[in-house]
């Protein structure tokens, strides 16, 4: 990967088969619209698979925002080829099943020919069969776990794209600025015990060894619904370690931030990693624990690009006024990506659209996105440090996946 200074702004058959006949019993729990009804002769049908019950309804409903703040300035400018886009919703709840449940009624009853999902990569990589035996075009704005992409274009799966970085780039990047630019050398692990939090630490294991001396003194998992980490932190904290490597979720990083501020780990060690580091209610939860956080991101809403900061402006307009978070704009910028696709293609045709998905050059807030052989964005994303208490971006990253670097 290249890293600029800121200057400017396989599931089995037997396993999918077992998923897909759950999808008889959980499809009416798993999509939340109107009753079925065939394509209309005026509008084009776009699904969103998201979690938007359980533990990470939040990604779902900020998912959804910003693709309906993308619907309604593509229907205002006149729709695709003369037709209104409508969003079709499912509910994930961040469950294998319940996507591959929703995704199922969305491609047999809604015959919905595109689907944008999921937040989580476990769904994402239990939906990838599912939409390649039904010719479905999957664009993901969300998932990172780097197999999605190892699995789809020349991997297998032709008909999933996913326009969002990958923890590899993320891990290895956040590892080369936490080891160089930081002086980092011992770390313990503490990330969610998910496809998300796994396979980022797999693929900084993979990076490691580039840094003499660093090491990793200790690794644990939590679970979404975990709240207290004292025992592990007391752990971290006698191990001697300079940084914890952290990939978890919004809702359990600052309840991490204000218990090492009670076991006198501020300022003594820094997180590194994602779990939405920069957002002001995680910052305020411990200031001085986020204080020096290293965190790479696919966006952020202090981005300078004005077609960025429009978007923010848009969207708290269209939401009383709350702040739109990272997946809020991917979401957006992904049925904008779509939009364009369509365009080129000067077809509906699903087929059609992939292709033009795989030769697009599309212009969005952050800069020029185009796709590898693997159905991956090649795309900018932001490196940044938590400096008085507010994100400081500290650079823009080309998120070129290195296939060939060791396994």
């Amino acid at each position: 990967m290249n890293f600029h200074p800121t200057t400017r702004t396989n599931m089995r058959p037997a396993a999918r088969m077992a998923l897909v006949a759950l999808s008889a019993l959980s499809a009416l729990s798993g999509l939340c619209f109107a009753p079925a009804h065939a394509q209309g002769t005026d509008t084009f049908k776009v699904g969103i698979i998201s979690p938007m019950s359980g533990p990470n309804a939040r990604y779902g409903a900020f998912a959804n925002k910003g693709a309906a703040l993308a619907a309604k300035e593509i229907n205002a400018a006149g729709g695709v080829l003369g037709k209104k886009i409508e969003l079709v919703s499912g509910d994930s709840q961040c469950v294998p099943a319940e996507g591959v449940a929703a995704t199922q009624r969305m491609i047999s009853l809604e015959k919905t020919p595109i689907i944008i999902g999921d937040v989580c990569s476990s769904v994402t990589l239990a939906m990838q069969p599912l939409v390649e035996e039904s010719k479905v075009l999957l664009v993901n704005a969300a998932s990172s776990n780097p197999d999605i992409t190892y699995k789809s274009g020349v991997g297998g799966f032709k008909w999933t794209f996913r326009n969002y970085p990958t923890d590899e780039v993320r891990a290895a990047t956040v590892l080369e600025y936490a080891s160089k630019t930081k002086g980092f050398k011992k770390y313990a692990v503490l990330s969610v015990d998910s496809d998300y939090g796994r396979g980022a630490i797999k693929f900084t294991k993979r990076y490691l060894p580039k840094y003499e001396g660093a090491e990793i003194l200790s690794e644990d998992y939590y679970k979404d619904s975990e709240t207290d980490f004292r025992s592990v932190l007391s752990k971290i904290r006698r191990s001697g370690a300079q940084a914890i490597i952290l990939y978890g979720q919004a809702d359990t990083t600052p309840i991490i931030a204000r218990q090492m501020l009670e076991l006198g780990l501020a300022g003594k060690v820094a997180l590194v990693g994602n779990g939405e580091f920069n957002t002001k209610e995680t910052i305020a939860a411990a200031p001085k624990v986020m204080n020096g956080a290293v965190e790479a991101a696919a966006w952020l809403p202090e981005v300078p690009a004005p077609r960025s900061l429009k978007f923010v402006e848009d969207y708290k307009k269209a939401n009383g006024g709350e702040m739109p978070n990272n997946h809020a704009y991917t979401h957006y910028d992904t049925l904008q990506l779509v939009a364009q696709a369509i365009k080129s293609a000067n077809s509906l045709k699903g087929e059609d659209v992939r292709n033009a998905l795989a030769r697009i050059q599309y212009d969005s807030p952050m800069g020029v996105v185009t796709f590898d052989d693997h159905n991956q964005a090649v795309l900018p994303m932001v490196l940044l440090e938590i400096a008085d208490g507010k994100p400081a971006i500290k650079g823009t990253i080309t998120t070129k996946v290195d296939y060939a670097a060791p396994k």
